[in-house]
């Protein structure tokens, strides 16, 4: 049985070529080859409300008309990369910021989970794992898109501070900086949620 042969990679310069002057199929192939980078960012940081594919167009759309803007100097891939990350950001602000939550506000599982986490020393059980995931995502939901994201990445992702940097175009510092002040922010959020359970 004879060896198959490994495709050959992407002409990811040619169809930047073809794409530049007005070739349509070019475009697609160029859509094909970024779309499963493009998705999976979208799908990690998008507003809860917008439709992943609503926002993976916006993102292509600007992707072409920033075209003429792209040099070179990094892979078409990083490049789209940052235009992801920063459209998800800027749908994130777009979306009518929520009301604070409250305790209220919890479902009856949410609200036990976070009882456990308070009242207990030992982790919560394993049953509670998606109430505890949607309380999570409540919380991070009070803060703004760039707290979020941050946290998001480095919390929840595993990101480096160096995939960080490479997708959001941020500083190691300015990251490190950010993410602490998000934390801050949401143990400030979880405070007061005990608060308002005791009160």
């Amino acid at each position: 049985m004879p060896l198959q042969e490994d495709p050959p990679p992407p002409d990811v310069e040619g169809w930047l070529v073809r794409v530049r002057a007005g070739d349509q199929s070019a475009a697609r192939q160029l859509v094909d080859h970024l779309y499963p980078q493009v998705i999976r960012i979208v799908r990690a940081r998008r507003p809860r409300r917008m439709a992943e594919e609503d926002l993976a167009q916006d993102i292509f759309l600007k992707m072409f008309t920033r075209l003429d803007q792209y040099q070179g100097q990094v892979p078409l891939a990083h490049w789209v990369s940052r235009i992801a990350v920063t459209t998800c950001i800027d749908a994130l602000r777009a979306q009518r910021r929520r009301p604070e939550l409250r305790w209220a506000d919890l479902s009856e599982t949410e609200a036990d989970t976070l009882d456990a986490v308070i009242t207990r020393e030992d982790a919560v059980d394993a049953a509670d794992a998606l109430a505890a995931h949607e309380l999570v995502h409540k919380l991070l939901d009070q803060l703004s898109a760039k707290d979020r994201l941050v946290l998001q990445m480095l919390d929840l992702e595993q990101k480096t501070l160096l995939e960080i940097r490479d997708l959001t175009g941020w500083s190691i510092s300015l990251i490190k900086v950010r993410a602490f002040r998000a934390r801050r922010k949401l143990q400030k959020l979880f405070q007061q949620l005990k608060l308002q359970e005791h009160s």
